[in-house]
């Protein structure tokens, strides 16, 4: 049985979210590879797929993945513990780095400022946003039509965005990870929707972390 020191491990989040940049420290016009990672799970491992693409162009450029024993249990708020490892190693294994990655996770919108985007873009010290499915904390007005977006916000901050992507789907919860502001965070995911609802980089992601359990999951 695994005993975990949530104190702990509140301090180490509390001590990334002081590290945390939350202005543009990249060149807008200059982004040419954005990076997308996400996560699957299976017997007992993890495995996290880094897919690179062309900006803006959004063709895939090259990918990378890393699997690990799943050693920390589902805790909501902790899950940086459960899911950073794989994704750190599988960017450290890219023969070219990218010069933002958007995660499937909470940036900044999270309990301590420290979502699993936050968490990875500071540990790497690269330019992250956080891209969720499901809201962790914070509060806003959902919005209605294709296109449009309104403000989370967490303990009188503001801590992201809702985006509407796609008709019949619910939002998309958007957050600066590290290095990038809330605004830029906003308008770069939406000119990586193309025509799904989630960006393209994720979305890639997730396909390809799909695709390798397949792979590795023994046939009968």
């Amino acid at each position: 049985m695994v005993i975990i020191d949530r104190e702990a491990l509140y301090r180490i989040q509390r001590e990334i979210a002081s590290r945390t940049i939350l202005d543009d420290r990249l060149d807008l016009d200059e982004i040419r590879l954005i990076g997308g990672a996400d996560q699957a799970f299976f017997d007992e491992k993890i495995i996290s797929a880094i897919v690179l693409l062309e900006y803006p162009s959004m063709e895939v450029y090259d990918s990378s993945s890393a699997i690990l024993n799943v050693d920390f249990p589902y805790i909501p708020g902790l899950l940086t513990f459960r899911e950073a490892p794989s994704i750190i190693e599988a960017f450290r294994s890219l023969e070219t780095k990218p010069d933002l990655l958007i995660v499937d996770g909470c940036g900044i919108n999270h309990p301590r400022f420290a979502g699993l985007a936050t968490h990875v873009g500071v540990t790497l010290d690269i330019p992250s946003i956080g891209v969720a499915k499901n809201i962790l904390c914070g509060e806003g007005d959902l919005p209605m039509d294709v296109g449009d977006a309104s403000l989370i916000t967490y303990q009188k901050r503001a801590v992201g965005y809702y985006f509407k992507s796609k008709k019949n789907c619910k939002p998309l919860i958007i957050a600066p990870g590290h290095k990038i502001s809330l605004e830029s965070s906003l308008n770069l995911i939406k000119s990586c929707i193309r025509g799904y609802k989630l960006p393209e980089p994720t979305r890639m992601a997730h396909l390809f972390a799909v695709s390798y359990t397949h792979l590795t999951l023994p046939t009968n």
